[in-house]
């Protein structure tokens, strides 16, 4: 069974979900999921998780990413992008030095409220499914963390630049803030995700490009963990779920290899013992 993770450069008009299918009827595969949703408008870096890799999804999900965003000041919609309905239209009587200060005010730790049209869930259901028939739930904020804004574009009434951020955060709702900041409203206008943990959207594939020899392999995918190696006896308990004694002072996620040199797991010190966390 191959297993690994390709990365799709998502056209606009086509939801994440969508993406899926297509690869899953595409390759005749069982198992098939994407690391982080990318709405229909925006574009760029979207990793597939193929088969055993869906094991390995929450590590990547827990992760940073880039993006290249426009917003659009002035204008302000029910979903907080260029694909909602307008709710609100006001002059932009805002200097470029204005604009750059404030969103430069994003940086570091904040609480933020997600979009009402969001895939988060209420009781089980979608928050944009709530917001379609008129009801607003409000979802608690959340931490995030922005680690760097650059190359600020400023063309009044748009503002682009380069974000990379913690995992949770919703360019969207950055969008939506910058424009309550200034007082004019905004929107997202133009989202492109550029990279997620070490993997760029310089090396995704279209759709159409798209071919299981791009495939990442799951031991290729965290080569830049550090590694351990076992003995016979330490593997067969290992794979049994027991924790093995080690001489590990080492408290981060490794690479597991068995007696043979295969990679067989991701592992981690636990107060136990070494344990696995994900078996290949």
């Amino acid at each position: 069974m191959i297993s690994g993770f390709l990365l799709v450069n998502k056209e606009p008009g086509i939801t994440s979900s969508r993406v899926v299918q297509i690869i899953k009827k595409q390759f005749n595969l069982n198992r098939v999921g994407h690391l982080g949703t990318l709405d229909p408008m925006a574009t760029g870096l979207l990793i597939i998780a193929i088969n055993r890799a869906t094991k390995f999804a929450s590590l990547l999900l827990q992760s940073e990413k880039s993006y290249r965003a426009e917003v659009t000041l002035g204008i302000q919609t029910d979903t907080d992008d260029a694909e909602g309905q307008v709710i609100s239209c006001k002059d932009v009587n805002v200097n470029d030095m204005q604009a750059k200060k404030t969103l430069l005010s994003f940086l570091g730790d904040s609480d933020q409220f997600p979009p009402n049209y969001s895939a988060l869930k209420h009781k089980g259901k979608p928050l944009y499914k709530y917001a379609r028939d008129g009801i607003k739930i409000e979802k608690a904020a959340r931490k995030i963390f922005i680690k760097n804004i650059n190359n600020i574009s400023i063309e009044m009434p748009k503002v682009s630049f380069d974000i990379n951020c913690s995992k949770g955060t919703y360019i969207r709702s950055i969008a939506r803030d910058f424009g309550l900041k200034l007082g004019c409203g905004a929107n997202l206008s133009k989202l492109v995700r550029t990279s997620q943990e070490k993997f760029l959207l310089s090396d995704a594939f279209s759709i159409d490009e798209l071919s299981l020899e791009n495939l990442i392999s799951l031991e290729n995918a965290f080569e830049d963990l550090d590694f351990i190696q076992l003995s016979k006896k330490d593997t067969r308990a290992f794979l049994h779920g027991r924790p093995i004694e080690t001489d590990l002072d080492h408290e981060n996620l490794l690479r597991v290899y068995d007696c043979s040199n295969q990679f067989i797991a991701i592992g981690k010190k636990t107060s136990k013992g070494f344990k696995h966390e994900y078996l290949v």
